[in-house]
């Protein structure tokens, strides 16, 4: 028999499109890809340089559970030059990915029923990585007029008994919006009472910010939980290296899930992020231009095409566009749009309900692509 939580975990739609748009092009059909968030930029050479030689050099070994010293050290520098918070390198882990990270923070966080404030829309994953280790998810709707971002109100209506943390995404996936210096101090507010929720911030985005500046939340109050990582800002997807920055009293016990699931992350992609965080910064700023140039023209498009984005997004590389004047159905629209203008795009269904009757569109891929993509998205609407 199957597992009721394995049974009950919702698909990631984003990789249905993906899977079915692959079926289109193994029969010859050409596809544009704006549904996926992954950066189409080669990983830069000197982190590629800095792997290889670890190779050489042995590192192919278990590393410390929770990472390998100086990387957690470069990390901490990292924060320190960045946001100008100082963070002990002991309370850093490092962790195969983000993914990973996250399950083992929820596994050392959540009892059953224990509860977890996230916004709707949200990533697709949160609710899964939660309820997997038998919490609950407790939705708080976002809206286009805010630029999607929290309203503490409607936070604090729903706080309870159970609320352990309260989780936060700026720059957000699907949105691609920030969160505001205010409003975020907002947010950590709940956190400064006795007995008070821990915020959960998923920095993974950070660094891909094109107007505006992104804090973290560690600026605001200490009984905060990090996730970040290298693959989105260092077009390390593949090499599957993340981190969290978490309380010292968490430490241990994160570390004990981590020796038992994961045992160590991959010991030669440490050494590529250290050098990632120390030598690539140039290739961050080029591949910062060329993004923020793909989104101006999207955005542009996009509206031009009546599709609505009434707060334009300013980091990651999303827009989440109102489609409602098309569909109310973003599932039918966007697979609709893959088989009949060959455009990939992911219906904001995947990311709660208060996502439906939107669709996301990703400017990691290259201009002519995206422009490709658009004209054919602008001949199926018209």
């Amino acid at each position: 028999m199957i597992s009721e939580r394995t049974k009950q975990m919702t698909p990631f739609i984003v990789m249905d499109v993906l899977e079915r748009a692959h079926e289109m092009e193994r029969r010859g059909i050409h596809v544009v890809h704006l549904e996926v968030g992954e950066p189409d930029f080669d990983t830069p050479q000197c982190i590629k340089e800095a792997a290889c030689k670890a190779l050489d050099e042995g590192h192919t070994h278990y590393t410390h559970s929770l990472g390998m010293i100086e990387l957690r050290e470069a990390i901490s520098d990292h924060y320190y030059k960045t946001y100008g918070v100082s963070v002990d390198p002991n309370r850093i882990v490092i962790s195969s990915g983000t993914s990973p990270a996250m399950f083992v923070m929820f596994s050392a966080l959540l009892e059953k029923d224990d509860q977890v404030i996230i916004s709707d829309p949200h990533y697709a994953c949160y609710p899964n990585f939660i309820t997997f280790v038998q919490g609950k998810p407790v939705t708080v709707p976002v809206f286009e007029e805010d630029g999607f971002q929290y309203r503490p109100e409607a936070i604090q209506e729903k706080i309870t008994h159970r609320t352990k943390a309260i989780f936060i995404n700026s720059p957000s996936n699907p949105t691609g919006n920030l969160l505001s210096k205010d409003r975020m101090k907002a947010v950590a507010a709940f956190s400064l009472e006795q007995g008070s929720p821990y915020i959960i911030s998923d920095e993974i985005y950070h660094g891909l910010v094109y107007e505006g500046k992104e804090h973290s939340i560690l600026e605001f109050t200490d009984k905060a939980i990090v996730f970040n990582g290298f693959s989105k800002l260092y077009a390390m997807t593949g090499l599957r290296l993340g981190y969290m920055i978490a309380p010292k009293h968490f430490i241990r016990p994160i570390q004990k899930v981590q020796q038992n699931f994961f045992i160590s992350a991959n010991a030669m992609v440490q050494v590529a992020g250290i050098a990632a965080l120390e030598h690539a910064g140039d290739d961050i700023a080029k591949m910062k231009q060329i993004y923020n140039d793909r989104r101006q023209y999207m955005i542009r498009r996009l509206k031009d095409m009546g599709l609505g984005i009434t707060v334009e997004p300013t980091g990651a590389f999303y827009v989440f566009a109102n489609a409602k004047q098309f569909s109310n159905d973003s599932y039918k629209l966007a697979f609709d749009i893959l088989e009949k203008a060959h455009v990939g795009v992911t219906p904001g269904i995947d990311f709660g309900k208060n996502g439906e009757g939107y669709l996301r569109f990703s400017y990691a891929t290259s201009m002519e692509n995206i422009a490709e993509g658009m004209d054919r998205l602008e001949k199926y609407l018209t």
